[in-house]
Formats: C-alpha cells, structure tokens, sequence
C-alpha cells in the first residue's frame, strides 16, 4: 500500500468566529472522503488580527482535530500576508487555499484531488457564477478585464481564489514579493492549470470586510506588481502629446509668419490655460504611478517584515 499523502488547506481568517464551526464541520467531512484515496488533511488557520472570537473558536478546534494548526498575527496585516503565513506552516504534498466564509465550497476538494492523483500539479476552481451584489459584481468584472487586458491575457475571466497546487509551488510562493496577488503569482509560474467551474455562493455569516478600498490597493498590487503596461501607456501618452505640441507649435509659427495676429493673440487663452491645467494633472497622475512603482522598490528592499506572527499554537 502507498503512504499516506497529505493534504494542507490554509485559510485566512478575520472576523469569521460565525463561520467557523461550519467550516470545520465540512472540512472534517472533506477528509472522510480523502480517507477513500488515503489522504490525510492538515488544517492551517491564520487570524489576522481579529477583534473577534475568532482566535477562541479555532484554539477549540484545535482541541478536536490533532492536525490543526493555528497562527495568530500580531495585527491585521491583509488576506494574503496571512495566506502567506499559513504556507510557511504546510507539510503536505499538496496544499489549497480556502476562505473562511465558505464562499468558495470546500466540498470541491476531492475533485481537485482526484485530479492531483492524475497527475496535474494545478488545479483551479474558475468562478462562472457569482451571488453578489450587482455593484460588487460590476467592479469585479471590471478588474478582471483591465487584468486580462494588461497583465495576463488568459487569465480566468471571473478570476479565481480557490485551487489545488503540487508542493513545488511552495519555493516560489513562499519567497514572492510583498505586495502581491498570490492567484495571479501562482497562474504566471507556468503551469497549465485544469479548471473546474463552479458558481460561487452568497455569504451566510458575518459581515464582509473586503472593503472597496483594500479591493482598489489589491487592484494597484496586481497591476503594478505583474505589469510594465502602466508605464508604457504614460510613455505613449507622452509621446502623444509631444507630437500633437510640435504640430501646434509648427501651426502657430507658421501663422505668425504669415501675419495672423489672432492665432497668436489673447483670443487663445482659455484654450491654452485648459490645455495647461489637463496637461499638469496628467503630470501629476503620471508621477503617482512612478512613485507606485518606487514605493514598491523601497518596500521591498527596507527589511520591514510583511506580517508578524505573535504565537503559533
């Protein structure tokens, strides 16, 4: 008979004391069925600074499972600096990333094993559908098509959050920069992953606190941290703009030459004072995005550490 494998599943967890039970109550029924395949399950929970119950609810589930592993960070520092944390911690052959608000159904665990014992080193779980507001479902898509078109052109059109990777991802995952997308990282290793598509269900439990302004940071982390795009469009708008100048420019000397007073009078100022303004915000939005890129160079290279772990239980 083979060894028994193991698999890890990290989930990151802030504010989630309601939804914890039932997690842990499906997950220990995700592992009767990987019993079949001779799989053990490894459980990895961070709490992320909750202000909740929540660390109280995952040290009692530590007392029920021998193969629950719990972090606690000294402070919230984000979603994926706790998935992070949590892949320092695995020992499986394999791993998977799993939300605390049950969101993203752990019953699709065994299907994706089935096809790691096939031999597939990638698995992910592709949303089709999505029970979201109609807001959230619009900046959603919205972000996944400005990623398709300026970071990674066959990334999943809905995105995805959930998948199963071979341990050798782990190297590389667990050595990825700051500020990053882990999904999109892990998507542009290069392995050709196998998709399951599955409808993504409506939150039961607790309040979301994936708010829009830590959705627009991940938007920025994403976009600066895979792309060169940004930088290109500002050189092309300068060059735009330069070219678009030097004709003016040709245009108005030329008149003048000719003895037009009105191309050269007053009678242009508020055309040239709006020309002036739009052009100096452009400035100002350009060096933004340059300082976005830099402020990235400097975190990466000051030391400061991504996340704290407080105590490891």
């Amino acid at each position: 008979m083979d060894s028994m494998k193991t698999l890890s599943v990290v989930v990151p967890v802030y504010y989630n004391e309601e939804s914890l039970p039932a997690l842990f109550a499906e997950l220990q029924a995700v592992e009767q069925t990987l019993r079949a395949n001779n799989i053990q399950l490894e459980m990895i929970f961070v709490d992320d600074g909750s202000g909740d119950n929540s660390l109280a609810v995952l040290l009692d589930l530590r007392r029920q499972h021998p193969r629950v592993k719990v972090a606690k960070h000294a402070r919230n520092f984000g979603s994926m600096q706790a998935i992070k944390t949590g892949f320092r911690l695995v020992t499986g052959d394999a791993f998977t990333i799993l939300a605390a608000d049950l969101q993203d159904p752990p019953e699709l665990i065994p299907q994706m094993v089935e096809r790691w014992l096939d031999g597939a080193k990638f698995i992910i779980c592709a949303r089709a559908e999505r029970d979201d507001p109609p807001m959230s479902k619009f900046f959603s898509a919205s972000y996944y098509k400005l990623l398709r078109a300026m970071v990674v052109p066959n990334y999943p059109p809905g995105g995805y959050d959930m998948a199963l990777m071979d341990k050798i991802f782990l190297p590389y995952l667990q050595n990825s920069g700051k500020n990053i997308n882990i999904p999109l990282f892990a998507y542009s290793l290069g392995f050709r992953p196998q998709i399951i598509r599955y409808k993504r269900q409506a939150r039961e439990h607790g309040q979301s606190r994936w708010t829009f302004s830590k959705k627009f940071k991940f938007f920025l982390d994403s976009l600066l941290g895979f792309s060169i795009a940004p930088i290109r469009i500002i050189s092309m708008i300068g060059l735009a703009v330069s070219g678009v100048s030097f004709v003016y420019g040709l245009f108005i000397v030329i008149n003048a030459l000719l003895g037009n007073p009105d191309i050269t009078g007053t009678r242009g100022f508020a055309t040239l004072a709006a020309l002036i303004s739009f052009l100096l915000g452009m400035i100002i939005v350009m060096l933004g995005v340059i300082g976005e890129y830099i402020w990235r160079i400097f975190d990466e290279i000051n030391h400061r550490p991504e996340s704290v772990v407080e105590e490891i239980f």
